[in-house]
C-alpha cells in the first residue's frame, strides 16, 4: 500500500508520525512539501533535508506529482490557497477521479463560526471539502472542535476521526518516574513553555504565582519561550514580588524544553481559542507534568480527563486557573495521580508509533470503501470518532484582543 502525505512542510511535531509510517512502509510512504520552509523554523531544527521519505514539489516537480497519483491513499493537509500550484492541481485532479483520500485539518473557523456565513467563504468551503461530502474522502481532526466546524458546513458526514500531533516520545524507566513524582514537602516545580504572546495568556501563570506566594505555597515557577509581552511580564513579575519565585529561561531548544518538563511537576497551559492544538500539552504529559490547561485549546478536550490525568478551566478564566493551580499545590497525593496517569496516556495512546499503527490498519479499511473490511474504531485516541464540541462563542470572542497574534 503505497501513502502519500502532502502539505505545507513537514514540522518537528509531525516527524515522529511520518517517521514511524516511513518505518512501517518503507519506500511506499513519501511526504510532498509544497513550499520551501521559513529561515526561522529551520533555525528552530525543523529542517527536513535528512529524511529520505521527503520531496519538495518545488525542486521535484514531475517526480512529487507521480507520488500523488500512483499513492493508494493521499493524506492531504493544508496546502495554500493558489489554485494553480501544481500540488493544488494534482491533488485536486485526484480528488475529482474519487480516489480515497484524507484530509487533515486544524479548525476552518478558530476565531468563530458566523465567518461561515459569508457567501463567498462558503462558496470556496464547498468547492474545497463539502463537495466530496458522499465520496471516500475522510477527516482526521487535528483539534477537538474542528468537528464542530464541519458539521456546521455539512461536510464530512459520520467520517470525522480524532487526530492531533505527537512530538517525540521518550520512554522513561521504572526508576526514572519514581525520582519524577513529587515527593511530600519538597518545593514544587511548575513550569510554563510556549510563545509569550496574547493569546498564550503568559501573564496568567504569574498572576496565579502571586497567589500561590501569599498562600504559602513554596515554588519555583519556570517560564519558557520568548515572544512580544516578555518586557510587560518581567514587569510583573517584579510589581508581584516573584524575583525569588520565577525563573526566566528565554526561547530554548525543543530538548532543553523537555529537560525543563522533566524537572517540572506540574505545567500550566493557558491559552485561548485561538490555539489549534498546543502540542506541549503532549510533551508536558509525557514528561510527567500534571497539566492544568485551558479547555478550550484544540489539544486539551483530546487528551485530558478531568482529575484523571490532568486538571481543566473553561473560558480562559484566571480565577478557574488560579482556583485549581492551588487546589493541587495542596494535594501532594493528587499531583503523583495525575503524573502518572498523563505520562500513561501518552504511552498508550497518544503517541506517533500508535497513531501510525492505527492510521495504516484504517487506510486499508478506506481502501475498501469503508465496507468490505470492517475497521475496528478505538473507543478513545487517534482514529475514534471525534464527538462534536461546543467551541468558544461570540460573546466570548468578544473579551479576546489577540487578533493578530
Amino acid at each position: 500500500m503505497k501513502v502519500v502525505f502532502v502539505s505545507n512542510y513537514i514540522n518537528h511535531h509531525q516527524m515522529p508520525f511520518c517517521n514511524e509510517m516511513a518505518r512501517i512502509l518503507g519506500g511506499d510512504f513519501s511526504f510532498v512539501e509544497v513550499s520551501p520552509m521559513d529561515e526561522e523554523r529551520i533555525k528552530m531544527g525543523w529542517n527536513s533535508e535528512k529524511l529520505p521519505y521527503v520531496h519538495r514539489i518545488y525542486e521535484e516537480e514531475e517526480l512529487s506529482k507521480r507520488l500523488i497519483r500512483k499513492s493508494d491513499i493521499m493524506l492531504l493537509g493544508w496546502i495554500g490557497d493558489d489554485k494553480n500550484s501544481p500540488a493544488y492541481i494534482e491533488t485536486r485532479k485526484r480528488l475529482m477521479q474519487k480516489k480515497p483520500s484524507i484530509r487533515i485539518s486544524e479548525r476552518i473557523y478558530r476565531e468563530g463560526r458566523w465567518k461561515m456565513f459569508s457567501p463567498r467563504g462558503l462558496m470556496a468551503k464547498y468547492d474545497e471539502h463539502i463537495r466530496f461530502r458522499k465520496e471516500n474522502v475522510h477527516l482526521l481532526c487535528a483539534g477537538a472542535y474542528v468537528s464542530g466546524d464541519f458539521k456546521a458546513i455539512g461536510a464530512y458526514p459520520h467520517k470525522m476521526y480524532k487526530w492531533g500531533y505527537f512530538p517525540p516520545f521518550t520512554e522513561y524507566s521504572e526508576q526514572q518516574i519514581d525520582s519524577m513524582l513529587y515527593r511530600d514537602g519538597e518545593k514544587i516545580n511548575i513550569c510554563f513553555a510556549g510563545r509569550l504572546i496574547r493569546l498564550k495568556h503568559p501573564e496568567f501563570v504569574v498572576k496565579a504565582a502571586k497567589t500561590l506566594k501569599e498562600k504559602g505555597i513554596d515554588f519555583c515557577l519556570h517560564i519558557v519561550g520568548d515572544g512580544n509581552r516578555r518586557s510587560e511580564l518581567e514587569k510583573l513579575i517584579a510589581d508581584s514580588g516573584l524575583y525569588e519565585n520565577v525563573i526566566m529561561h528565554g526561547a530554548l531548544p525543543p530538548s532543553e524544553v523537555r529537560k525543563v518538563m522533566e524537572m517540572s511537576h506540574i505545567m500550566v497551559f493557558s491559552s485561548n481559542y485561538l490555539e489549534g492544538w498546543g502540542a506541549v500539552v503532549n510533551e508536558a504529559m509525557n514528561s510527567l507534568c500534571a497539566v492544568v490547561a485551558s479547555s478550550e485549546a484544540g489539544a486539551v478536550p483530546f487528551l485530558i480527563r478531568e482529575n484523571e490525568n490532568g486538571m481543566t478551566f473553561d473560558n480562559c478564566s484566571l480565577s478557574d486557573l488560579t482556583d485549581a493551580l492551588y487546589s493541587l499545590c495542596t494535594d501532594p497525593e493528587k499531583i503523583r495521580h495525575l503524573q502518572l496517569n498523563a505520562y500513561e496516556t501518552i504511552r498508550d495512546k497518544w503517541n506517533a508509533n500508535i497513531a501510525a499503527k492505527r492510521l495504516i490498519s484504517f487506510c486499508e479499511y478506506v481502501l475498501n470503501n469503508g465496507s468490505e473490511k470492517g475497521y475496528d474504531f478505538p473507543l478513545d485516541g487517534p482514529l475514534s470518532r471525534a464527538e462534536v464540541l461546543r467551541p468558544a462563542g461570540f460573546l466570548r470572542s468578544l473579551s479576546e484582543d489577540n487578533h493578530l497574534e
